[in-house]
């Protein structure tokens, strides 16, 4: 019963996140680049977006991750331990960075652009894809 209830508050989770990049603009790439092009015409909108998502996550997380409470549905919450910033950690940042502004997507907005019917965004998906599945194997291959 523990794994569907998980499975289920994944799954609620996902779609409800969806439906928030879905709404908020998140998943248009027009709307991306023009919160990224701070040097020609700045539409300003994602960042209330950005700001609003915080003035949900940082209580949360101040009350439940930062005080060790126990998550409902899991034995723990999933979080790094690593706290050291290395070139793994500044490349990988730096190329979903430009990636982003190329683009104008990241990957969960991605996904919720393909449910409103953007057949462009497959491209984009398939790409991703075989950068992460790329960079297993080249991390990987020594192991």
């Amino acid at each position: 019963m523990n794994n569907v209830l998980f499975r289920l508050v994944a799954l609620i989770s996902g779609l409800l996140f969806g439906l928030g990049m879905a709404i908020s603009g998140m998943a248009d790439p027009a709307k991306v680049i023009g919160f990224l092009d701070v040097a020609g015409h700045w539409d300003p909108s994602l960042m209330f977006v950005m700001g609003g998502a915080l003035l949900v996550f940082m209580p949360a997380y101040f009350l439940l991750i930062k005080s060790k409470a126990k998550p409902l549905n899991a034995e723990e919450f999933c979080l790094s331990t690593s706290k050291k910033i290395d070139a793994k950690l500044l490349s990988g940042a730096a190329i979903f960075g430009l990636g982003w502004g190329i683009a104008g997507v990241c990957p969960g907005p991605a996904v919720s652009s393909l449910g409103l019917g953007n057949g462009d965004v497959v491209i984009f998906i398939f790409a991703m894809m075989l950068g992460l599945g790329s960079t297993h194997f080249i991390l990987n291959r020594n192991t």
